[in-house]
């Protein structure tokens, strides 16, 4: 079963949705003007990517940590591709933070000066293609398939937005010399949050006091982003989400794949991504109750 025209346009191999990006801007990225202060967050969809941005912007901005800032999360740290708020880039102030779902290859050449920094974020990939699953339920620019095997079908075979989780990941590790980054997995941002954001400021050259990295900590637990309307996404329109239907900020748990996996599901998506990664350098837990 392919997916629809509807949802997906093709750009340079890479599914991307029609209704929130345009070839010709697409075109214009590669040129795009980079700084040397810039931070790119770098993920494949659904790997803990609001949760850095959350991070990154409580980082950066005393005016999140402390409450007297009204700012949303996706103009604090918006993504490169998808301008959903017609924000002008070039005019905001440095640092910039941008989020990016992009494969190596389509990002701005400027950031393989090896000045910009970039974090690149993965997740096991049982839950983000479960994830992946329920946002598609609540999503109106995502085609909806109610068939959990013909979902898990396009995402073995790469024909959902940005393709395939093992190509993402792939081409961003092999490619990681052209590139100042900073390579994490939400397992163990999940395990270890604090040393997570320590971590994170410390690639960052950015020195936090102990109160400070508290509250960024605090902020970050997933029972106060959901609460938060800055970054709990839910302000989006409803021509974008159906909140009816499902929430942005769903579990925030590791393992969550087995409440809907069968084993038989979960053998399948073995006999296809097992094996490459194997070879991947990073360590992935499966279960909320595994060692990393």
């Amino acid at each position: 079963m392919e997916p629809s025209e509807k949802y997906l346009f093709k750009y340079k191999g890479i599914y991307f949705i029609p209704d929130l990006v345009t070839p010709e801007y697409l075109d214009t990225l590669e040129d795009f003007e980079i700084r040397d202060s810039d931070v790119f967050l770098v993920t494949y969809p659904k790997s803990g990517t609001v949760w850095t941005q959350q991070i990154l912007s409580l980082i950066y901005h005393e005016g999140h940590r402390d409450g007297t800032e009204n700012t949303n999360l996706i103009d604090r740290v918006p993504w490169l591709e998808y301008n959903i708020n017609k924000l002008d880039y070039i005019s905001l102030p440095s640092p910039r933070l941008f989020s990016t779902h992009l494969p190596y290859f389509l990002v701005p050449k400027g950031l393989r000066s090896g000045r910009p920094k970039l974090i690149y974020v993965a997740r096991n990939p049982k839950d983000v293609l479960v994830s992946y699953y329920h946002f598609s339920k609540f999503s109106k620019k995502l085609e909806e398939v109610e068939d959990f095997d013909t979902f898990m079908d396009r995402f073995l075979e790469g024909k959902v937005i940005f393709n395939s989780w093992l190509d993402h990941i792939e081409g961003w590790y092999a490619h990681r010399n052209d590139f100042n980054i900073l390579f994490l997995t939400y397992e163990e941002m999940k395990k270890d949050l604090r040393g997570t954001i320590l971590k994170i400021c410390n690639f960052l050259g950015k020195r936090l006091s102990e109160e400070c990295v508290d509250e960024v900590v605090d902020k970050a637990t997933f029972d106060k982003m959901r609460q938060d309307h800055r970054s709990n996404y839910e302000h989006f329109g409803s021509d974008l989400i159906d909140l009816s239907k499902g929430r942005f900020l769903r579990k925030g748990t590791i393992g969550d794949w087995k409440n809907t996996m069968t084993v038989a599901q979960s053998e399948r998506f073995d006999s296809v991504f097992k094996e490459r990664m194997e070879k991947l350098p990073f360590k992935f837990c499966w279960d909320i109750n595994d060692e990393l």
